[in-house]
């Protein structure tokens, strides 16, 4: 019986895509809102597609205000209009957001095929080998609509490892996420997952504090654009400058007594 739900981050901790899915969005964004600019000192890292969207179409005047007063993304408040109902003109960003995530993915795709992508040091036996153990159920965490998480991921042969996920395209709000997979879970294992059983492995501060309020196990690894001591400071669980040495690792997402912090 499963006794821990892992769930992982896909870019900079599991795979290095090379910039694909920042081209492809940077160009559906262009194609769709008309728009362009810089991106100054804002990331994708720790973001959803759909806040992502919404952050620089807005940032780049799509909304009709000429872009941000101090030159930086406004902060996305609730989920933009992707799968809304209804949605209002009085919103041209929001309107378009699902028009915008449509045309990315069929950019990704083509960015995915003309790309290398590749599977960080360690991941592979890491996931081989808690897909192996009958206690663990692993998963997807991501900020990454979910056409776009397979995308990224079939290239790996990782892809059907993972039973369950949750996606930007559930919400654009990184926090909403760890509790639609724990949900997904349950359903899948008719199992609950509580507080520390869930285990979310990410390479930035937002994988880190995305499940504080459900009291999960954060595991940080310094793969992506954050220094292990800018992870520190957010109090992970467990911080790994990279999962190269899986079987610490690995002992630490299942809680075994010889993991170390």
């Amino acid at each position: 019986m499963p006794r821990r739900l892992v769930l992982f981050d896909i870019d900079c901790t599991l795979i290095d895509a090379h910039g694909s899915g920042g081209r492809a969005m940077l160009r559906a964004i262009k194609d769709v809102y008309g728009v362009e600019g810089e991106l100054g000192d804002y990331s994708f890292h720790g973001r959803t597609d759909p806040g992502i969207i919404r952050d620089l179409a807005e940032l780049w005047g799509a909304d009709g205000s000429g872009g941000g007063d101090d030159g930086h993304p406004r902060e996305v408040a609730q989920a933009p209009g992707a799968g809304r109902s209804g949605a209002s003109s009085e919103d041209p960003v929001g309107d378009r957001v699902a028009e915008c995530i449509a045309h990315y993915v069929g950019l990704l795709r083509d960015e995915i095929a003309a790309a290398e992508v590749e599977t960080l040091p360690g991941v592979r036996e890491l996931v081989t080998a808690l897909v192996a153990d009958r206690r663990a159920v692993v998963g997807l965490l991501t900020g990454n609509v979910e056409q776009g998480a397979r995308l990224k991921l079939e290239p790996t042969g990782l892809l059907s490892h993972f039973k369950v996920g949750a996606y930007g395209s559930d919400s654009a709000l990184r926090t909403d996420l760890p509790a639609v997979a724990v949900s997904r879970a349950e359903a899948l294992t008719g199992r609950r997952f509580v507080g520390k059983d869930v285990v979310v492995v990410g390479d930035t501060p937002a994988d880190v504090e995305c499940g504080a309020s459900l009291g999960v196990t954060a595991v940080a690894v310094a793969t992506g654009r954050h220094s292990v001591d800018q992870l520190a400071a957010c109090e992970p669980d467990h911080l790994f400058a990279d999962l190269s040495d899986w079987p610490t690792a690995y002992a630490a997402i299942m809680g075994d007594d010889d993991a170390r912090r």
